[in-house]
């Protein structure tokens, strides 16, 4: 089964190359979060194909997509649904009925989250933590596999809301995209003005996607690495014994538990697409970056001294 999941990565890398140049450990990144069941958070500049890049993914698996926009007037009924009166002409009964939001998809892209205001971001909280939506007290499952990618901005921060720990916790990763390099660059410029339509072929469907998402869960970890990975969480928070004092100056608020969990299930992901039968320490460190770096609250003191959050979880590794 693991060379079957290895097989299809690569199907879906080749597929995603025809759209997109480089970003390689981004994709990394995601095809993990996606095997292992858990949201993401894509963080950019303008201009660097977050968009399309989600949409090219979508587009590599058989599932249910639907695009947010998100913006200053969104209202949650927009993004979950809401309920209208509906009259049968035949018989003049009445009713309200529930019409399905956009939320009902497999694959959610909710694109510059942070445009519109907390109480329209929190809507996705249920839907994303228990994969249902529930309006005038009925409670309405959500499609499965259900996948939230979010995009963000970093740079600009007029007319944004920025989004509550609340809901940055129930994204797994928190994934960044950087500028290309200059080759990458002149194979952008290269091939996206050309006139040509390439279209990317379905690689996964939901039972697959489904049946992927067990396996990793039945991935066996060693207890040295889970000790590992509760060490490396608890280590973010400023009042635990685990926190080193040069970083203990640096953060307001650490990591939870979550953290724990999804340090431990990043890892089985990335050994499940690297087809080995369970994963390592290292494994752990390769999912810390993205797994805690927006889950640790800087002090005053950071913010003054210029320290990142990616630099302070450098030095929790080191």
């Amino acid at each position: 089964m693991l060379s079957q999941l290895q097989k299809a990565v690569s199907n879906i890398k080749r597929e995603l190359s025809k759209h997109i140049v480089g970003q390689n450990d981004v994709i990394n990144d995601l095809l993990a979060c996606l095997v292992a069941g858990g949201h993401c958070l894509l963080i950019g500049v303008p201009g660097l194909a977050k968009t399309t890049l989600i949409r090219s993914l979508g587009q590599c698996l058989s599932m249910k997509f639907n695009r947010i926009q998100f913006t200053p007037d969104l209202m949650p009924s927009d993004i979950t649904g809401s309920e209208i009166l509906y009259e049968d002409r035949a018989t003049g009964h009445r009713e309200f009925r529930f019409v399905n939001g956009p939320v009902f998809s497999n694959i959610v892209l909710a694109d510059e989250i942070n445009r519109t205001p907390p109480k329209t971001q929190s809507a996705l909280l249920q839907a994303m933590q228990e994969h249902e939506v529930t309006s005038s007290g009925v409670t309405f499952p959500l499609p499965r596999p259900f996948w939230v990618l979010a995009t963000q901005n970093p740079i600009e921060q007029e007319g944004t809301y920025p989004l509550p720990e609340a809901q940055l916790d129930r994204f797994m990763f928190s994934v960044e995209i950087d500028y290309p390099s200059l080759a990458e660059e002149v194979e952008i410029a290269r091939t996206t003005t050309m006139s040509h339509t390439t279209i990317l072929s379905p690689v996964l469907d939901t039972a697959q996607v489904e049946a992927i998402r067990e396996l990793v869960l039945r991935v066996p970890v060693a207890d040295s690495v889970i000790q590992y990975a509760v060490n490396l969480a608890r280590s973010t928070r400023p009042a635990s014994p685990e926190c080193p004092k040069n970083i203990h100056e640096f953060i307001t608020w650490g990591a939870g538990p979550r953290a724990s969990q999804y340090l431990v299930l990043a890892a089985k992901a990335y050994a499940a697409l690297d087809a080995r039968p369970t994963p390592d320490i290292n494994d752990v460190k390769r999912a810390a970056p993205c797994v805690l770096r927006h889950r640790i609250v800087r002090s005053f003191h950071a913010e003054t001294e210029g320290v990142s959050t990616n630099e302070i979880v450098r030095q929790l590794l080191a």
